[in-house]
Parts: C-alpha cells; sequence; structure tokens
C-alpha cells in the first residue's frame, strides 16, 4: 500500500476512534478501532524500526499505549 493510502486509513481510524470514545461513551470499541489505526501505519512503512526517527517510534509507541489504557478503563467501566 501507498504511504499516503495509509495516513487517510490511519487518520479515519483514528478519528472513528475516538468518535467512538468521546461521543458514544463505547470504550471498548473506540480502543479496538484506535488498534487497528496502527495497521496502518501513517509513515513510511517500507522504513525498518531501528532505522525511522526517534519522534516517529515515539507517537507510534504512546499511542500504542493510549489504546492498552483505553482497552482497561474500558474493561474496568464494564466489570460489576
Amino acid at each position: 500500500m501507498k504511504t499516503p493510502f495509509n495516513k487517510f486509513l490511519y487518520i479515519g481510524f483514528l478519528l472513528l476512534g475516538l468518535f467512538q470514545a468521546f461521543f458514544s461513551k463505547d470504550y471498548m470499541q473506540g480502543a479496538a478501532s484506535l488498534g487497528i489505526a496502527l495497521a496502518f501505519d501513517p509513515f513510511d512503512p517500507e522504513q525498518k524500526w531501528n532505522d525511522r526517527p526517534k519522534w516517529q517510534k515515539a507517537v507510534l509507541i504512546i499511542h500504542l499505549g493510549l489504546v492498552a489504557a483505553m482497552f482497561g478503563f474500558g474493561i474496568g467501566l464494564n466489570d460489576k
């Protein structure tokens, strides 16, 4: 896949996940959509992880951490 198309898919799933989490209050679906967004690397997917700039690594790792936190938050709210 080409990088510009990946960026559109990444942004689309990112916006969908944020909408589901904050407006629909469905945190599990929001976390799933945000997790799917990571599959569409918005940066150059051909570039190896070790060759990426540190800011790109930081963005992707923080995104992954937020997805994990949202999953935990969704599980915690549904725990009874």
